[in-house]
């Protein structure tokens, strides 16, 4: 695998799918003996829209049973620990897009957590999207190279988005699409931090049966595993933070929404609305 070098980063170009790279920040810290603090993976977006994008997510299948098979890798009902550039990057790559004459043209959005490949060290993916005709843009590369150039510190050694752990109040999104839209209204922010972002389909739960018209029993399915898995990997990824759930509310159905709240309630974890996600750090 050829790699390249700048300063404390590492770039590395590999021939084969990244969500199969199981394990990456573990094998290079096997092979040359350095320690990897974070893994950041370029990657290529699909959209049934087509729409062109530049995309930040999180990465996990919290929600697969371990009878089921991740379509794109990972391991069923492990979540990665979140990067915690996810956010100020979001806010850093709409800027730079903008600078680079891309937007409207292109989309800059959060994804939800979804996909693999394993690791251990805090992860996001960064993509450039939707089909062959916007994965070869130069301008869309150039805006990429930016985000990565400024972020990192490889311009004048201020970073953004490093994590200092002093209270801040991290974001845990839980329901809406894929591109979370209601929780992208509170990010873009500044000073806002996010972890992972649950969407519906990362909440599988299974209807109670009905008596005299009334629901009765547990709500079953993976739902409360995914959040909670989710909720330990943020924390982990936000030493020292206040993990918050934001409820995309109207996403659910009545009985989802109780079930979601009494859950998020029984484990202590504290349900923000929007104005509670304000801070002045990033």
């Amino acid at each position: 695998m050829e790699s390249f070098t700048n300063g404390n980063v590492r770039l590395l170009k590999h021939e084969r799918s990244i969500v199969a790279e199981d394990d990456l920040d573990r094998r290079w810290q096997e092979a040359t003996g350095e320690a990897v603090s974070e893994v950041i993976f370029l990657s290529k977006h699909t959209a049934v829209s087509n729409r062109p994008a530049l995309t930040v997510h999180p990465i996990g299948v919290p929600h697969l049973r371990e009878d089921e098979t991740p379509p794109q890798g990972g391991r069923p009902g492990w979540a990665a620990v979140p990067n915690p550039r996810i956010g100020p990057w979001l806010r850093l790559m709409q800027k730079v897009a903008a600078d680079q004459g891309l937007v409207p043209e292109f989309e800059i959005t959060l994804e939800a957590t979804h996909h693999g490949p394993l690791t251990s060290t805090p992860t996001m993916f960064v993509e450039i999207g939707s089909t062959h005709e916007y994965w070869g843009r130069q301008d869309a590369a150039q805006a990429i190279a930016l985000v990565l150039w400024k972020g990192l510190g490889l311009e004048e050694g201020n970073a953004v988005g490093t994590w200092l752990g002093s209270g801040e109040k991290v974001l845990l999104g839980i329901g809406g699409g894929h591109y979370a839209p209601r929780h992208m209204d509170i990010v873009i922010k500044d000073g806002v931090w996010v972890g992972h972002l649950l969407s519906g389909y990362s909440l599988p739960m299974d209807a109670p049966a009905q008596v005299n018209g009334k629901s009765s029993g547990e709500v079953g399915g993976m739902w409360k595993h995914s959040i909670q898995v989710s909720y330990e990997a943020t924390k982990a990824g936000f030493p020292g933070g206040e993990v918050i759930a934001h409820l995309d509310q109207k996403s659910f159905k009545g009985w989802q929404k109780n079930a979601i709240t009494s859950y998020l309630q029984e484990q202590n974890i504290r349900i923000g609305k929007p104005n509670d996600f304000l801070c002045t750090k990033i």
